[in-house]
């Protein structure tokens, strides 16, 4: 049996995560309160009472995610072997590279706090939308984004018959409509901040890029399959030259998870609140189990 952890990204946040877990493991509210000694306001305070707008604003999310994920990594490891691959969804892949020893997890945090202030302020609010959609396949998607006037891409390839476009709000949305005349079930548009892994996020890279260039990251302890390019980094460098380009890149998820199983990957542990990747994954690769790390019951059932 070869297992695939998978970790994910923003959406997968909901007040009162983790509650279940940081009552059997003190380690839980432990991992949150050295993210609090980090951010400097008390992390776990939020995750539990919210308001549920803080928790959701992109500079909080992504290093209260990657906490969360991190947490969960530390119980799991008391019961089973390290598996045989990671990735992770966006923000995801940040967690996995924390988990697996990469990045250290304080430089993690500040990274992704960093990247979600960046990314917030890129686009003005309100200019950039995204929007989900439905029953298309990816090259149609593709090709309506192509046809609109303005700024749109496929942004988020998750699984089939699932794309996430993004771009300028009103592009975004004549693509999506385009898609639905080209016979998508739905294209919904996304309550999102901003036009994430599109050409317009390329104003945050510079400045990220400096931060990123001043942190330590080695090569993982577990193989990391990547966002950009759905494959193996050959070296440090390259890892860290694909985590850079992600920002504006398109998240290859689809082709991610099917390479994880062409290199035998036969089960995959979803490291992190939430079920958003497990739904995926049954999409993708139809048969192959996923289970779901967020609550006692799931990490026991890995028990080595």
């Amino acid at each position: 049996m070869s297992l695939g952890a998978v970790f994910p990204g923003q959406g997968a946040q909901s007040v009162g995560m983790l509650a279940e877990l940081a009552s059997q493991y003190p380690s839980v509210t432990e991992k949150f309160n050295e993210a609090s000694d980090i951010l400097g306001f008390d992390v776990w305070k939020m995750v539990q009472n919210g308001p549920a707008e803080d928790l959701s604003a992109t500079q909080n999310t992504q290093p209260i995610l990657l906490t969360a994920s991190a947490a969960i990594w530390d119980v799991w490891q008391q019961y089973t072997p390290l598996p045989s691959y990671v990735a992770g969804h966006s923000l995801g892949e940040y967690s996995a590279l924390a988990c697996t020893g990469s990045i250290a997890f304080a430089d993690a945090v500040r990274l992704v706090r960093l990247r979600g202030e960046l990314m917030e302020a890129a686009v003005p609010r309100g200019q950039g939308a995204m929007a989900a959609v439905m029953g298309l396949e990816d090259e149609p998607v593709a090709a309506c984004c192509e046809a609109v006037d303005g700024v749109v891409v496929a942004a988020n390839f998750n699984a089939p018959g699932q794309v996430v476009i993004a771009g300028e709000a009103a592009a975004v949305e004549s693509a999506a409509e385009a898609c639905k005349t080209a016979g998508a079930k739905r294209a919904v548009m996304l309550d999102v901040s901003g036009p994430f892994h599109s050409p317009l996020m390329q104003a945050a890279k510079a400045e990220f890029g400096e931060a990123l260039a001043a942190v330590d990251v080695r090569m993982p302890n577990v193989p990391i399959v990547q966002n950009v390019n759905a494959d193996v980094p050959a070296d440090a460098e390259q890892l860290r030259e694909n985590l850079l380009a992600q920002i504006a890149a398109p998240v290859l998820w689809s082709k991610s998870v099917m390479h994880m199983v062409d290199l035998g990957v036969d089960r995959f542990a979803e490291c992190g609140p939430g079920s958003v990747l497990a739904g995926l994954i049954r999409r993708i690769s139809r048969g192959t189990p996923t289970v779901g790390l967020s609550s006692i019951d799931g990490i026991t059932s890995l028990q080595a």
